[in-house]
């Protein structure tokens, strides 16, 4: 039959003249020299110009790789030879080689030789170990010396080809020709050796327009190929493929079958005369050199005719010569690896009278089918004899070993049983393109594929759809592979049989009922096998899996194409091969397979005896298939990947099983996920555990504020503090009423602007030093204009209104903050302190000020855990050099012109035991300021957790305004010495340039701040029960302040 050589364009390139190319043996490179004196290196795989080479001004017209040395090696019309690194692009050596243009070169398979021709009639031989030296110079030819090629079965020897019409055959050791072949009419311009071991030949081709082909050793010409138009300026035989390639300045590249000599293929290209040819070996590759460009394709398939039976018996082609090898000799002693190659003994098994295209073991492995060159032949497995053959285009072989049939033509299908025709044969009304063997007998057409049974050939069922693959089980099961992806069918015979037996007229398109759909799997299939019902393949992307249930599972990956030859369950293990015939082999257990075909079926009581005998080493891959099917239970005890098990032991709710496996792992990212899952299953003690565990100081907090747990947050605090988590630490204080730590962690953190607000907000008697502190850092800035705008009430108490009627307030919210949290129960009690306006009753208590007895409370110090006593009021700062560790929130290291920050000490976790301590399950209560005015935003409290931090004495309060106050009540008496920027712009808008800020500190001290004091919309301690939901034991509405009158706020201020 005529070669199905499909042809795939790879490279194409327009460029000047190319005189030569060459194929890298190991990189995707394509060696192209040109008559414009350059050398380029293409990737013909993404057709990209990878390196440049300009060598000459001269024509180039040969090069050659020489991968060994990382070398490519050029000749020219300049007479040198030159030799350059093409990593490097390095000039290795260049020198003179002859007296007239450089025609040709090759590079010995082994030895350090490179021989060239000239058009001085030499040869010369050339040891680059030796550097360079000429060690041999060959003399017989009387014209230009056109082509030399070594000889690839003895590689002593080589061949010329000459103007002089003929060709010399020559051994290194000897200076003149062994002999010579004459023939041709006209100069010779090519030649090339046969590669097979099995045929002395060599082809040539001339001006005379014709293809010689020659017996060597009998020194005869065997056949001569007509067809050129004009000079024939290159030939080779293909070292993988039969053929024999020829082009001509006839602008053609002519394929012939290297056996019967007949014209396969003709390509032309418009790329005018040919006069390069290179081919990569291991490969079906060809490159050619046009007048206008280069031209790198592809012919056929790279599939190797190579077959296995079921006991692991593999027969195989290369070229006409059959070999034979048995995995069993190999595996009997050896362990196998996955991916390993296999050493195999192989054995010369015979020839075969035509190219063998397809090599295929009939189902009981005693008969072996070759099929090509439009025929087939049929052996015996052991002994290699004839038993039948004939002319086809293909050949299957049904689930019987008796029954075959061959595809004549695409009009006739004729079946055959025992070796004899049958009387029924198929002659479909379609274009038969293919046929496939198994269950049934499957022709395909271009657009559909029709099953037939093979007793009456009478249609099954038509799939419609584009088929280039039938791959049949031993049961009833078939996979159809298209280009894109595979469907499995289930053959339903009882239904089909009965259909037939009803006597129902039979359609063309076959019994709808006959199949059922299983499942498609979205991949591509090179190669496939059936092991009961799991299929094995391999797949374009270079993967080889296996599909049980619609789940596919992948065994390796692959860096090129992989053959799949079979399953053998004696091994347990799958047997691939590449294109060179390297085996390898991969585990696959038999029972592993047999597990999930029962998990399939739902036979849950035969997986499980079956279990116990599955490898230890795949009960993970069967964890992975349960869980795929939904069993997640059952993969949990099958699984022993820690990794997998704590997932489905949390997806399970299984935390017990998943707090262990955290406990052995010690991995931040598991606790928080059992963390997170107890929480969302209401296990919050647990929760809380792995929260801390993992350091998820976000997931603690929630827990912490939504179950008013005061301790917590505490703790929490001094976590986050160490961990360098300041929002979380801020929030923790703000939540616990800490207003001191919240100011002190603003300026340990470089945030004096925003303290100094927070302080104006929420604890006026920081706002002195928190402005000192500001100022002087940006004195040290040099921003001397931005640090005189910022005022203090020391200075200018005109500026601020109410403000001790703030100081007072704050303290009686201090004192409020440690007798305690409120209960969330008691909502409807204190829901109405979300509307307290503090500082405008106690502005009507006492109208003509604060009395000086009040004025020198200060809120009480708690009794430490070890006993100490309570300490007296003091600054924040005098209280670092107290012993006890507990009796200080904060401290600031110093504070100087330069600006330097606030060191912070941890928080307190201290409670009195003389007061009342909040349980973990109080209300904390968040400060919340109602506007900002000097008397509400600066006296923010609220009923929150004890502490020892205590308010600076009055006299130490500061603030801060901006340029110009917009509250029209401040009046600006004598006694006090003037804002130095009253009179400046009011807005950052109006700021003149040299006074424009800076950056944050700068925009801050100019900002507006509104005074009010008409007592409205002053400080609330609000009570936020919208974020928390525990209730804990706690004071109730009578003994604490629910709604405020003259003596509650005397109690208040005490």
């Amino acid at each position: 039959m005529p070669l199905r050589l499909d042809i795939k364009r790879k490279l194409s390139n327009r460029s000047d003249r190319v005189k030569a190319v060459d194929y890298h043996p190991t990189e995707p490179w394509l060696l192209v020299a040109l008559y414009n004196g350059s050398v380029h290196i293409w990737n013909y795989e993404t057709q990209a110009l990878v390196k440049t080479f300009e060598v000459s001004e001269l024509p180039v017209r040969t090069a050659k790789f020489i991968a060994r040395k990382s070398w490519i090696v050029t000749g020219s019309d300049d007479m040198q030879i030159r030799v350059f690194n093409y990593n490097t692009h390095e000039r290795v050596i260049s020198f003179d080689a002859h007296a007239d243009y450089i025609r040709t070169i090759a590079v010995h398979h082994t030895l350090p030789y490179l021989i060239s021709a000239s058009d001085d009639y030499f040869i010369k031989l050339w040891d680059w170990e030796k550097g360079w030296r000429n060690i041999m110079t060959f003399e017989g030819h009387t014209h230009f010396i056109m082509h030399v090629a070594f000889n690839p079965k003895d590689s002593n020897t080589f061949a010329s080809a000459s103007m002089d019409r003929t060709i010399k055959i020559w051994s290194l050791g000897s200076r003149v020709p062994n002999y010579t072949l004459d023939g041709h009419k006209s100069g010779v311009n090519c030649l090339d050796y046969y590669h097979g071991s099995d045929k002395p030949y060599l082809v040539s081709g001339a001006d005379d327009k014709t293809v010689k082909i020659w017996d060597y050793q009998n020194k005869s010409c065997v056949q001569t190929l007509d067809g050129h138009t004009n000079n024939v300026s290159i030939v080779c035989f293909h070292p993988e493929l039969p053929i024999i390639v020829s082009g001509s300045e006839d602008g053609t590249v002519r394929i012939w079958h290297a056996n019967t000599y007949r014209l396969e293929n003709t390509l032309n290209y418009g790329m005018e005369r040919v006069w390069a040819v290179a081919y990569l070996k291991g490969s079906n590759d060809l490159a050619f050199g046009y007048d206008e460009g280069t031209i790198a394709i592809k012919l056929g398939r790279e599939e190797p005719a190579v077959s296995m039976d079921a006991s692991g018996k593999i027969i195989w082609a290369r070229h006409s010569e059959i070999q034979t090898s048995n995995i069993k000799a190999s595996g009997e002693e050896v362990h196998l690896e996955d991916g390993e190659q296999v050493i195999l003994p192989v054995k010369d098994l015979g020839s075969c009278e035509i190219y063998p295209q397809t090599l295929q073991h009939s189902p009981n492995g005693r008969f072996v089918v070759v099929c090509g060159d439009g025929e087939y032949i049929i052996y015996t497995a052991l002994a290699w004899r004839n038993k039948s053959f004939g002319q086809a285009l293909e050949f299957v072989w049904a689930m019987d070993s008796n029954e075959y049939a061959i595809r004549e033509s695409s009009s006739s299908v004729r079946l055959f049983k025992s070796f004899k025709e049958k009387p029924v044969s198929i002659r479909p009304s379609y274009g038969a393109e293919a046929i496939f063997g198994g269950a049934l007998l499957g022709v395909r057409s271009s657009s559909f594929l029709i099953f037939y049974d093979w007793e009456t050939a009478l249609p099954v069922r038509r799939v419609d759809a584009a088929v280039r693959n039938v791959l049949w089980s031993e049961s009833d099961l078939v996979a159809i592979a298209s280009e894109e992806s595979f469907y499995v069918l289930r053959f339903n015979r009882s239904a089909y049989q009965a259909h037939i037996e009803s006597g129902a007229q039979v359609q063309e398109d076959g019994f709808e009922a006959a199949f059922e759909f299983v499942t498609e799997i979205s991949e591509s299939v090179r190669t496939g096998c059936w092991v009961g019902d799991c299929f094995i393949y391999t797949n374009v992307a270079n993967r080889l899996n296996y599909v049980v249930g619609g789940q596919v599972a992948t065994l390796s990956h692959f860096d090129n194409n992989m053959y799949l030859l079979g399953y053998i369950p004696r091994d347990n293990r799958i047997y691939i091969c590449d294109k060179n015939l390297a085996v390898m082999s991969y585990s696959l257990p038999l029972s592993l397979i047999e597990y999930q075909t029962a998990v399939i079926r739902n036979d849950m009581e035969h997986a499980a005896r079956v279990l116990p005998s599955v490898p230890v080493d795949q009960h993970n891959r069967i964890a992975r298939f349960l869980e795929g099917r939904g069993l997640k239970e059952e993969a949990l005890h099958v699984s022993t990947d820690t990794e997998h098990k704590f997932e489905l032991a949390v997806q399970l709710g299984h935390l017990d099983i998943a707090y262990e496996i955290a406990k052995t792992a010690a991995h931040d990212q598991k606790w928080k996920t059992i963390g997170d899952a107890a929480l969302s299953a209401w296990k919050v003690s647990i929760s809380k555990e792995c929260l801390h565990r993992a350091r998820d100081f976000e997931g603690l907090l929630m827990i912490y504020q939504t179950s008013g747990n005061a301790t917590g947050l505490a703790e929490l605090a001094t976590m986050a503090v160490e961990a360098g988590s300041n929002n979380i630490a801020f929030v923790c204080f703000l939540l616990l009423g800490q207003t001191e730590q919240c100011v002190d962690l603003l300026i340990h953190t470089g945030r004096i602007p925003e303290a100094a607000l927070f302080a104006r907000t929420y604890a006026p008697s920081q706002i002195n030093r928190v402005v000192a502190l500001w100022k002087a850092s940006l004195e040290s800035q040099g921003k001397h204009k931005s640090a005189e705008a910022l005022a203090e009430p020391t200075r200018y108490p005109n500026l601020f209104s109410d403000f001790e009627y703030g100081l007072t307030a704050e303290m009686g919210f201090k004192r409020r903050r440690d007798r305690g949290l409120v209960s969330a129960g008691e909502y409807v009690e204190w829901k109405d302190s979300l509307d307290w306006d503090v500082i405008g009753q106690i502005k009507e208590r006492y109208p003509n000020g604060i009395p000086p007895e009040l004025s020198q409370q200060q809120p009480s110090a708690l009794t430490s855990p070890d006993g100490l006593g309570s300490q007296s009021a003091q600054s924040m700062r005098s209280n670092t050099s107290l012993n006890d560790p507990y009796a200080s929130t904060s401290t600031l290291a110093k504070s100087d012109v330069n600006g330097s920050q606030a060191a912070l000490i941890s928080p307190v976790r201290s409670a009195s035991p003389a007061r009342r301590t909040p349980s973990p399950n109080r209300m904390i209560s968040p400060i919340r300021a109602a506007q900002t005015s000097p008397a509400s935003v600066s006296n923010a409290a609220s009923f929150s957790q004890p502490s020892v931090m205590q308010p600076q004495q009055h006299s130490q309060s500061g603030s801060f305004v901006s340029n110009q106050s917009k509250t029209s009540n401040v009046s600006f008496e004598a006694s006090h010495p003037p804002h130095p920027t009253l009179l400046g712009k009011t807005h950052l808008t109006g700021i003149a340039t040299d006074d424009r800020p800076d950056g944050l500190s700068d925009s801050l001290s100019h900002l507006s701040l509104d005074v009010n004091t008409t007592g409205t919309g002053s400080l609330r301690g609000d009570m936020d029960f919208e974020d928390f939901s525990s209730i804990g034991n706690s004071t109730t509405a009578n003994d604490d302040l629910a709604a405020l009158n003259d003596d509650e706020i005397d109690a208040l201020l005490m």
